[in-house]
């Protein structure tokens, strides 16, 4: 294992690996410490470098845990007295001042399905920081001259493939295959996965009909209520390039902590529906998905 802490950040990454990183960034008085001292909290909660010990790096070990959590940086202060006590051991008289940040692994953007969309879809999320990986059942589509910047392509009857695939937690699916079964097929199984976001491709009936077969197999409401559906935010899309901007914007809502009720209205109320069982709802606008529901 290595010492150094940035040496450790770039290990992490690699490994597709999160963690918090505290920094000592100004000090006041007698400090069992130094500034730019650091503390790193790796994803399991073990660490490594030191901020001086004591009561103070239990704290920040504590607020570095929930900076992962909710992935947003966090500034800390702390007024340390003689009071051993108090200190748990420390005594010094002093202020210093923690930043805490989170340090994450490169999302993950898997296409399922190598159509034209999916190469719209490739380019805007590359774009935005993703890491692309493309799964097709076609070899001529999820090929190195369609997708030249992809991280992984991955080809095979998708009833064989899945079952292959690492789906790490900041990964988002997109289901865009040539046909509703394929389109399915991979949906459900994407709901056994820990992917951060599921989002499918299609007209409002095919949704509808895609949550009612899945509701049948016992599916909770809940959980369809998570799934992206059609995928993108409303924004009128028809065009590839359209459907991909609004697609990657709403992947950026979700990695930003936006809140769900916000950009995913239709997949809210289907999920709704049939967990009250009323009556379907009149026609509404359909979201973002073009005329045809295949990629």
């Amino acid at each position: 294992m290595p010492d150094d802490i940035y040496q450790e950040i770039v290990h992490l990454r690699a490994a597709g690996r999160n963690a918090a990183l505290a920094t000592i960034i100004q000090v006041r008085g007698s400090i069992p410490a130094y500034e730019c001292a650091k503390l790193l909290v790796r994803d399991d909660g073990t660490q490594l470098g030191t901020i001086g010990g004591g009561c103070v790096e239990a704290d920040v070990w504590q607020a570095a845990r929930e900076v992962l959590q909710r992935e947003q940086p966090r500034r800390l202060t702390f007024h340390l007295n003689q009071n051993v006590a108090h200190d748990r051991g420390l005594i010094c008289g002093g202020t210093l001042e923690v930043f805490i940040e989170p340090i994450l692994a490169a999302p993950v953007a898997m296409l399922f399905g190598g159509g034209h969309v999916s190469l719209a879809l490739a380019r805007a999320a590359g774009l935005a920081g993703f890491e692309i990986v493309v799964a097709d059942d076609r070899a001529s589509f999820a090929s190195r001259e369609r997708f030249p910047d992809a991280a992984a392509l991955h080809v095979g009857d998708f009833d064989e493939l899945l079952p292959t695939l690492q789906v790490p937690p900041h990964a988002y699916l997109l289901i865009v295959t040539r046909g509703h079964k394929s389109d399915l097929r991979v949906l459900r199984w994407a709901l056994t996965t820990p992917a951060r976001y599921i989002g499918m491709i299609g007209s409002r009936r095919k949704v509808l009909a895609c949550f009612q077969a899945l509701a049948a197999e016992g599916v909770a409401p809940e959980r369809l209520a998570e799934i992206h559906a059609p995928l993108g935010l409303s924004l009128g899309a028809i065009t590839p390039g359209e459907i991909a901007i609004a697609t990657v914007a709403e992947m950026i809502a979700v990695r930003r902590h936006v809140p769900p009720a916000e950009v995913r209205p239709l997949s809210l109320a289907i999920a709704a529906r049939l967990a009250t069982r009323s009556p379907e709802p009149a026609a509404a606008p359909r979201r973002t998905g073009h005329p045809g529901d295949a990629a």
